[in-house]
């Protein structure tokens, strides 16, 4: 599994994860629910704030992933089958 930094927290946390894994603390983070919002994700970012994105689906798996800002993407419980995508095929097909 491949592994990002959690911002400036000087931890590796793995770069797809179901949500609740105690691997990627939370409570330390940006939590959001889409990468919609460029402005939060820069800010975030700047500060050394860890971003992690809430992705129920591939597309928003490939999205999340696809923004540097982003420590990890966190899929739903019950849909570990994410857990198993090929990355480097949804991103360049």
């Amino acid at each position: 599994m491949r592994q990002r930094w959690f911002g400036d927290r000087g931890l590796r946390v793995p770069e797809l994860a179901v949500d609740g894994d105690p691997a990627v603390p939370v409570e330390d983070a940006l939590v959001l629910d889409s990468v919609d919002d460029e402005a939060a994700l820069r800010e975030a970012h700047a500060a050394g704030v860890p971003v992690v994105v809430r992705a129920p689906d591939a597309d928003a798996v490939r999205r999340a992933l696809s923004r540097p800002e982003v420590a990890c993407a966190l899929v739903p419980v019950g849909s570990e089958e994410l857990l198993e995508l090929d990355l480097t095929g949804l991103t360049y097909g």
